[in-house]
């Protein structure tokens, strides 16, 4: 009897050894109920859009509050915002945007340094399906773009152009500060040639430079040209950068009487513009911010297959001494 009574625990014992193994396979990654909820949560975790940001130069304020602008959009509906800095570098800007296709963005705003030389980029990001939302300024090949928000560029010229006609009614001479690779730039460039040349007096531009649209270079620049025209009158700069530059050179050369257009409305530019004897006579104002947040709703409306604009163009208006407390000196409007 006792025989048949150890014969029973034996077996008992053994039957619970073998529960025991079988709880610890249950446990395993593969079979656990809270690892399968795990994956699926990694899952959810990569359905929303990669969109990515390639601006001209992150250096540039105006293109630091662009990003930001459509980063906040982005921010709300938890999507993913892969921002590259080419550093006005054309090549750079090919490569980067190269290294985001192969991250996986499902868009792109992008703002290119060289508006010809970008072409290689656009057909890698058509090939690989990448939307694009061109910024700011456009592209040669336009085709490839599926959409394009940014200001009146034109327009922006030709007020800067219009203000100088009520300023200098007798004319003068004019230096221009440009950079051919950026259409944004041509196009101000354009529409403030436009303005001057509707006048009835004479306007004579005496000189133009490409500046690469920065500051460094445009400050070098202009203190050459002004040794060589010392009796100039008046200098058009593509943008605030240009502007900045362009004021730094003036006022070292203490010329006075020189007045200076930039566009853009950026704080620096407005900040010059509340001090006396400013060589600053206006810029035509663009806001980074209304764009942005345009440019970040166009591009998710174009990855959720809903209606959008295929062209956005934000007012540009005049800022100058008069008006510019109202639109404040410490940020962008």
């Amino acid at each position: 009897m006792k025989k048949r009574t150890l014969r029973v625990f034996a077996v008992l014992f053994v039957c619970i050894l073998a529960l025991c193994g079988c709880k610890k396979s249950v446990g395993t990654p593969e079979d656990n109920a809270a690892s399968s909820g795990d994956e699926s949560e990694e899952e959810e975790e990569d359905t929303g859009y990669k969109f990515g940001f390639s601006g001209i130069d992150m250096e540039n304020p105006y293109f630091i509050t662009l990003e930001s602008a459509i980063k906040e959009v982005l921010d709300k509906e938890e999507y993913t915002l892969i921002t590259k800095d080419p550093g006005s570098d054309a090549q750079l800007q090919n490569e980067q945007i190269l290294e985001m296709i192969d991250e996986g963005i499902d868009a792109v705003f992008l703002c290119p340094v060289n508006w010809v030389e970008i072409t290689e980029s656009l057909e890698a990001l058509k090939a690989a399906g990448v939307k694009i939302i061109n910024v700011d300024t456009q592209v040669k090949e336009y085709d490839y773009v599926d959409a394009y928000i940014g200001s009146d560029n034109e327009d922006a010229g030709y007020i800067c152009g219009e203000d100088l006609l009520e300023r200098c009614p007798d004319g003068g001479k004019i230096l221009i500060l440009e950079c051919p690779t950026q259409n944004s730039i041509n196009e101000r460039i354009t529409g403030f040639e436009k303005a001057v040349s509707s006048a009835e007096v004479g306007f004579e531009i005496v000189d133009r430079a490409d500046t690469n649209g920065e500051f460094q270079k445009a400050l070098e620049i202009t203190q050459g040209m002004l040794e060589k025209y010392p009796d100039v009158d008046v200098i058009m700069c593509g943008n605030d950068q240009i502007a900045v530059g362009a004021t730094t050179a003036v006022n070292l050369a203490g010329m006075h009487d020189v007045i200076i257009y930039g566009v853009d409305g950026s704080p620096d530019i407005k900040k010059e513009l509340v001090k006396p004897n400013t060589p600053i006579a206006g810029t035509a104002a663009q806001s980074p911010i209304n764009i942005g947040k345009e440019a970040a709703k166009v591009g998710i409306a174009i990855l959720d297959g809903k209606e959008y604009e295929k062209e956005t163009y934000e007012e540009v208006f005049m800022i100058n001494s008069d008006n510019v407390e109202m639109y404040g000196v410490d940020g962008w409007q």
